[in-house]
């Protein structure tokens, strides 16, 4: 059952239509921040319903952008390491992204043309946090994730080289979009193998699954969590399969339109401006 929050309120995917749910929160974020979880969506009344074709006119940002960090990580599909030929990291190499970063679905990524001309993108799955977490070992994780997401982790590449500081390279304002629906983890079909892969213009450039992960889910998670509390409605990114376009030498041009897809949800779909 995918959740997005609509106009209208939290809502839930039921075949061709979007179900409005009796729910007293103006998004997921609030949602988890208040105790419940996914399931209350599949269970609450529904109070008007929407055909789905409209999701593109209707959705909101499922998450509350003045609440909800987003960690990223880089360098976490063995693929990708081994087409860079870089050695696979004992550690994840893991950044925190500004806020102000977070963008929606259908909304136009503008690239600052001022300051990259190696403007990328990055196909990835990202975990929703459904209960806080600190310090909490692998086997703890799983039962304190709300869901997943889609995500593209854009990045400037010749930022990146220039100064070796993710939150420049992947932080201009309004670059960083997730997507419209999250997918309650129960009900993935198998969170070891979450398919992720990503088109320009219609042509596919990534396609692989989160099998192919360096630190999986739980592990991953766990790290991040010895050193920073994770607050429900937080986003994990988990790295990105090769395929992007700095492992092609082609980078992203305003005008082009960018999907990202992850497991069963709803495609994030981005325009570059």
């Amino acid at each position: 059952m995918e959740t997005l929050v609509t106009r209208y309120g939290i809502a839930r995917v039921e075949g061709d239509e979007l179900a409005v749910v009796d729910l007293p929160y103006p998004d997921l974020s609030a949602l988890l921040s208040a105790g419940g979880t996914l399931a209350e969506v599949g269970k609450a009344a529904v109070m008007r319903r929407l055909p789905k074709n409209d999701l593109d006119e209707v959705a909101i940002a499922p998450l509350s952008p003045r609440t909800t960090s987003v960690w990223g990580v880089g360098l976490n599909y063995h693929g990708k390491a081994a087409l860079t030929g870089r050695p696979v990291p004992t550690s994840p190499i893991l950044f925190l992204k500004p806020s102000s970063a977070l963008a929606g679905h259908r909304d136009t990524l503008v690239i600052p043309t001022d300051l990259t001309a190696q403007f990328d993108y990055e196909a990835e799955v990202g975990i929703v946090i459904g209960r806080a977490l600190a310090d909490v070992s692998p086997s703890e994780v799983l039962d304190s994730v709300a869901g997943i997401i889609a995500a593209n982790d854009t990045t400037a590449r010749d930022v990146m080289k220039a100064t070796g500081a993710p939150v420049l390279a992947k932080g201009f304002p309004g670059c960083a979009p997730l997507g419209a629906t999250v997918l309650p983890w129960d009900e993935i079909p198998d969170p070891n193998a979450i398919p992720v892969a990503s088109w320009v213009d219609g042509e596919q450039r990534q396609s692989s699954s989160t099998a192919d992960l360096i630190f999986d889910v739980a592990d991953l998670v766990s790290r991040l969590s010895r050193y920073a509390r994770l607050e429900p409605g937080d986003v994990v990114l988990t790295g990105t399969p090769p395929g992007t376009g700095q492992d092609r030498n082609e980078f992203l041009r305003s005008g082009q339109q960018v999907t990202i897809a992850v497991g069963g949800l709803v495609p994030l779909v981005n325009t570059i401006s």
